[in-house]
């Protein structure tokens, strides 16, 4: 049996204050500073693997999140623009008691909504999937029985699981993924393996 692609994929740190609890989406924000320290920790972390790429999106709360792992990379990071955060229209920074006053939608179901194209000016499921599928396609492609970081956002990793999973986005609502959380998956061309889900070494690590 062909060894599998090995892929880590890495959520951003906590964001600034204001923008917690708040879909930030598009709005290109910059960490806490509890998210530095996770991004620290994260990165002391994964020093013990070997990255034969990584990828990252552009945006800054990402990029402040890779930059502690730099020092220990072999391979120079690819940045890609398709893997920025999904676009929430007319929610982006809203609260969830917000949206809840003037969409009249529980923030909660926030993937059924854009599984269902129903938050205006958003990304819908299927642009958003459009977006992101090629991406990792290109990853999957170019690394066969590689291991590959992905440094990204929460919808992001979640669409990832959406399309490696065979599963809808909408019941990726079941799992979470934290600030500087590691899922990672192992995917052979005919099957897909769950190897670590929403792992936090911040957190989980003593």
């Amino acid at each position: 049996m062909t060894e599998p692609t090995r892929l880590f994929l890495l959520r951003h740190g906590e964001v600034e204050p204001r923008y917690h609890r708040k879909f930030g989406g598009k709005i290109d924000m910059d960490l806490s500073d509890l998210g530095r320290e996770q991004a620290q920790l994260l990165s002391d972390y994964l020093k013990r693997t070997h990255f034969d790429a990584v990828y990252a999106s552009p945006m800054k709360r990402v990029q402040q999140t890779l930059a502690p792992h730099l020092p220990h990379l072999k391979a120079v990071p690819t940045t890609f623009e398709d893997l920025r955060e999904v676009d929430f229209g007319c929610w982006t920074g809203l609260g969830w008691e917000e949206v809840l006053e003037q969409h009249k939608v529980s923030a909660y179901d926030w993937l059924h909504q854009l599984e269902d194209a129903a938050i205006k000016d958003a990304e819908c499921g299927k642009t958003f999937r459009a977006r992101v599928e090629p991406v990792l396609k290109i990853i999957l492609d170019h690394h066969p029985g590689e291991t590959v970081a992905i440094y990204c956002h929460g919808g992001v990793i979640r669409m990832m699981l959406s399309i490696l999973l065979d599963i809808s986005l909408r019941k990726t609502s079941f799992f979470e993924v934290d600030y500087a959380s590691l899922t990672q998956i192992d995917y052979h061309p005919r099957k897909t393996e769950v190897q670590l889900l929403n792992f936090t070494p911040w957190r989980d690590l003593p």
